[in-house]
C-alpha cells in the first residue's frame, strides 16, 4: 500500500513538471532563430524534455522494490 501510494506521488510529480516543461514560458525561451544539432531549438526542447519525461517515469514504473 505504501509503496503504490510512493509511486503514486512521484507520477504525480513527475507531471507536473511535465506541465511545467510544456508551459508558455519556458517554451518561449526556445523560439528563437538558429538550429540546434540540426533542427530548431523550440523542437529540440520539446524532443528533450518529452525524453526525459518518458524516462522519468520509466524510472518510476520499473524501480525494484526493496
Amino acid at each position: 500500500m505504501i509503496r503504490t501510494r510512493l509511486t503514486s506521488q512521484r507520477l504525480a510529480f513527475v507531471f507536473l513538471l511535465g506541465c511545467i516543461f510544456f508551459n508558455y514560458p519556458l517554451l518561449s525561451i526556445f523560439n528563437k532563430n538558429g538550429s540546434f544539432l540540426g533542427m530548431p531549438p523550440l523542437f529540440a526542447w520539446l524532443m528533450g524534455s518529452w525524453i526525459v519525461l518518458i524516462a522519468l517515469m520509466a524510472f518510476v514504473i520499473e524501480r525494484k522494490r526493496d
